[in-house]
């Protein structure tokens, strides 16, 4: 299957959690104007499977996850006129949301992190980790409930390393959609003075990149001290006080140094953030202009 317009690919279990991403991915559907594929994935630990204890649960699990995913999509429909389609699929949560998303060319997944039940902490806590650790697409994590939809202030945090300036092209992309302020950072954990004079020219060289695209930005070099070794919480800490509504980040690195916004604290602010989260990993970056707004 490949749709012929840009899609956006959403999990949903039912739970509360994951009708909170389709609503946020509707509002982001909406601006950008893209489909939504809503997909349920059935795995003998689902939500509706497990309220049968006969033979055919599977087949009525399955009946009842079409019924209310097909009026899911109406209601979508009805309500912003987005175009919506459902999907079930059979196997590992992480795994088929994965294939389905590159089944269907789809630009991001939106999907929710975390729930109020262990069923839901195990749904969108571990499957969201993985599905962000192996994603060739940008995933949207969300936790709890945005406050609008959309975006104004986007944190982007960025380092030495080549990979993370391929945010900065689809940071303005949805710069331009939503009208957005451009929040580049970079956290400083190190006195050492040649690391202390790349970032700045780094972050000079984006904050003119960026003016120089038409996009609203600044550009702040944050220092911590040296023995305080999480930086993604320093990430989360400048987020909040900037009031960003939206933190970009990668999801791997070739290098594991101290001064590097590296793996163990992207998954730090996936699992902390009250908001919502978009996770790059590197080298993914073929077609990241994935729409033309102007």
């Amino acid at each position: 299957m490949n749709t012929s317009k840009k899609n956006i690919l959403v999990p949903v279990d039912f739970s509360d959690q994951s009708l909170i991403a389709l609503q946020y991915a509707e509002g982001i559907a909406q601006t950008t104007s893209s489909d939504l594929v809503l997909l349920y994935v059935h795995s003998e630990q689902g939500v509706l499977s497990s309220i049968f204890s006969d033979s055919d649960s599977d087949e009525k699990a399955l009946d009842q996850a079409w019924e209310k995913l097909g009026q899911l999509a109406l209601d979508v429909e009805k309500r912003s006129g987005v175009k919506a389609m459902a999907m079930i699929a059979k196997g590992k949560v992480s795994d088929e949301i994965i294939r389905v998303s590159e089944l269907a060319g789809s630009t991001f997944i939106i999907m929710g992190t975390n729930g109020s039940d262990s069923f839901v902490r195990r749904f969108v806590g571990s499957n969201a980790l993985k599905v962000v650790r192996e994603s060739r697409i940008p995933v949207f994590s969300i936790k709890g409930k945005p406050a609008h939809t959309g975006f104004r202030q986007i944190v982007l945090p960025l380092d030495l390393t080549k990979e993370t300036r391929e945010k900065v092209k689809l940071a303005i992309t949805l710069s331009r959609y939503f009208n957005a302020e451009i929040k580049v950072v970079s956290i400083l954990m190190t006195d050492d003075e040649e690391v202390v004079g790349r970032l700045g020219f780094l972050l000079n060289q984006v904050e003119n990149f960026l003016t120089e695209a038409g996009v609203k930005c600044s550009a702040e070099l944050v220092k911590v001290p040296e023995n305080h070794e999480d930086l993604g919480e320093e990430v989360l800490k400048y987020a909040e006080r900037v009031g960003g509504d939206l933190i970009m980040i990668m999801t791997q690195q070739e290098n594991d140094f101290k001064d590097m916004f590296i793996g163990s604290a992207a998954q730090t602010v996936i699992n902390n953030s009250g908001i919502p989260v978009c996770s790059i990993i590197p080298n993914y970056i073929r077609s990241v202009v994935v729409f033309r707004p102007y």
